[in-house]
């Protein structure tokens, strides 16, 4: 039996991902991963084994070895003291699928996969005004995109996937935050976990 409960929570930019998991951090005895966030504080970590190969990959655009995304997920999981965890913003296309179910077999299971569809004029005006404010580089109309393009090629792949094995809650993430939640909150009170 694996250790860990997974909901891996996937949506386009500005769907409401990272504040739907803040409300359910707040509510649920979650904890929040950020692939992404792992990513950046590993490269910057004094000593790290990762640090300068991430490094080297975010400086050419290029995608960070999966096996290097499961073990600070797993690192991060092993350090929480948690059971239940939401991972944000992975698997993010088949490489990280394949890499994610050989990696953390018998160590944790993806019970559910919140999936946050929202419009994509709503994501490109959520990201924008987020943008005015966030500090966040890719939040402009040129990286979105390409972040939209490859979400659409790489991502939903990944939902059609853990739909074909009924894994998926189809959450429609174009009402408020709070209407979001109260779907959401259905789903999780149903899991149990």
């Amino acid at each position: 039996m694996a250790k860990y409960n997974v909901l891996f929570v996937l949506g386009g930019p500005g769907a409401g991902k990272g504040t739907q998991c803040d409300l359910i951090v707040k509510n649920y005895d979650y904890k929040h991963l950020s692939a992404g966030d792992l990513l950046r504080e590993e490269r910057q970590r004094a000593g790290s084994q990762f640090g300068e190969e991430i490094e080297g990959h975010i400086r050419a655009g290029t995608i960070v070895p999966v096996e290097i995304t499961c073990s600070l997920l797993q690192r991060a999981m092993e350090d929480s003291g948690k059971k239940n965890f939401l991972i944000d913003g992975f698997p993010r296309n088949k490489d990280n699928l394949d890499g994610w179910n050989k990696a953390m077999d018998g160590v944790a299971t993806v019970r559910r996969v919140l999936f946050f569809d929202c419009r994509e004029d709503v994501c490109v005006d959520r990201c924008l005004n987020r943008g005015k404010t966030s500090g966040r580089s890719d939040d402009n109309m040129e990286s979105l995109k390409k972040r939209i393009h490859t979400y659409n090629n790489s991502t939903m792949p990944i939902i059609d996937h853990y739909k074909a094995l009924d894994l998926v809650s189809h959450l429609h993430a174009e009402k408020t935050p709070d209407e979001v939640f109260d779907d959401v909150k259905k789903v999780l009170d149903e899991l149990k976990l």
